[in-house]
This record gives C-alpha cells, structure tokens and sequence, in this order.
C-alpha cells in the first residue's frame, strides 16, 4: 500500500476511534443520569443543619486566647 493512502488510512482509523470514545462517554453519561437526579434529590431532600451560631467576643478575646 503506498504511503499515502496509509496515511489516509491511519487519520481515518484515529477519527473513528476518537468519535467512538465519545459516544460511549455520551451513552455512559445518558446511563447515568438517572441515577445522578436520583441522588441529587436524595441529598437536597435531606434536611440541613443550622449554621453554627458566630462567637460574640472581641479580637482583643481571641488574641488573649490564642498566645
């Protein structure tokens, strides 16, 4: 085979490949979409805690903590 035409041959090969490698990410990810909101929901459903309430003190109380 000439040079050439397995050149062509290769690019083509490569191409195909690489869109194959991407459909199966988009297949993969199509698969698990569901799942994915699934959990999602799951984890927004769950209740959140209350936030920690900040301490009232001064700096000059943190410095005299902290030496």
């Amino acid at each position: 085979m000439p040079p050439f035409i397995e050149l062509i041959v290769v690019v083509v090969i490569m191409i195909v490949a690489c869109f194959t490698v991407f459909l199966l990410m988009f297949l993969l990810a199509l698969f698990l979409a569901p799942i994915e909101r699934s959990i999602s929901k799951m984890i927004w459903a769950k209740p959140s805690t209350p936030a920690p309430a900040a301490p009232h003190g001064s700096f000059k109380d943190f410095s005299k903590k902290h030496v």
